[in-house]
């Protein structure tokens, strides 16, 4: 699988799709995030969880994932300069990319060649992997932020985060794992738990976005108890890089309509 893996890099059958994130206030695509995705000869595309998983097991996933940042940096820089928008390109960093001894250079070089801005880059890190050394996190998110970069913990809420650490880790978001979404608003621990989530980030000085939504009552009720920012099916899927363009320019439209 590895060797599959390595194979499929060198000629280019790798793809990055891009999920729209949404502003809950101004119904606004203000963000993507980068997934990647590799289509088989079958017509088929392997499954995320399997290959990413190997990829990381491997050690391949550092170079996988250098190739996801570079690549999703130039796209979306065309974007930004072509509509004018700052859109904030969400990236996962695996725990393997985190811990890697080169991984600053990496990133450095990687917004050298394409001349982008770090404070539109944010990236991802669970919190099991920021709390597998905590300390040595907090001086890896350091150097991040020093780029520049926006930094966000992912899945919060479903590893074994400590509230301790959490006021140490220099975060700038809180991403709400989707398994306290998805029950909205019929379960009345998730609707505890995600407004204590809120309320908790918010207190910290922190933003929040939430993963999965797919229903106009979830909109509803994150946007009521202040939630800023979300994604999943109710706002779109990961789109191929085509497609995610035409959502631009449809929107683009539709502010210009809205101004007219």
């Amino acid at each position: 699988m590895h060797q599959r893996m390595a194979n499929a890099l060198s000629y280019g059958e790798f793809r990055i799709f891009y999920q729209p994130v949404v502003d809950l206030q101004s119904g606004h695509v203000v963000g993507l995030e980068a997934l990647c995705r590799w289509p088989q000869r079958d017509d088929t595309w392997a499954p995320p969880e399997t290959f990413i998983s190997q990829a990381e097991t491997s050690g391949f996933i550092v170079q996988l994932g250098d190739w996801v940042l570079r690549t999703a940096v130039d796209q979306v820089r065309q974007w930004q300069q072509r509509f004018g928008l700052d859109l904030l390109l969400a990236v996962n960093l695996s725990g393997r990319q985190f811990l890697h001894y080169n991984l600053i250079k990496s990133i450095e070089d990687a917004l050298r060649s394409v001349q982008y801005h770090a404070k539109t880059l944010e990236f991802e890190i669970t919190e099991s992997v920021a709390m597998h050394n905590a300390e040595d996190s907090i001086g890896i998110m350091r150097q991040l932020k020093n780029l520049g970069i926006t930094l966000a913990l992912d899945d919060f809420g479903t590893g074994y985060s400590s509230l301790a650490y959490l006021k140490r880790f220099p975060i700038d978001k809180l991403k709400i794992d989707r398994t306290f979404v998805r029950d909205i608003p019929n379960d009345a621990n998730d609707l505890a738990i995600v407004s204590a989530i809120i309320a908790m980030a918010h207190a910290l000085g922190l933003k929040v976005q939430a993963e999965g939504v797919e229903t106009e009552a979830q909109m509803e009720f994150l946007r009521d108890c202040g939630c800023e920012l979300a994604q999943g099916y109710l706002f779109g899927r990961a789109l191929p890089g085509d497609e995610f363009e035409e959502l631009l320019i449809e929107q683009r439209g539709s502010a210009r309509d809205r101004t007219a």
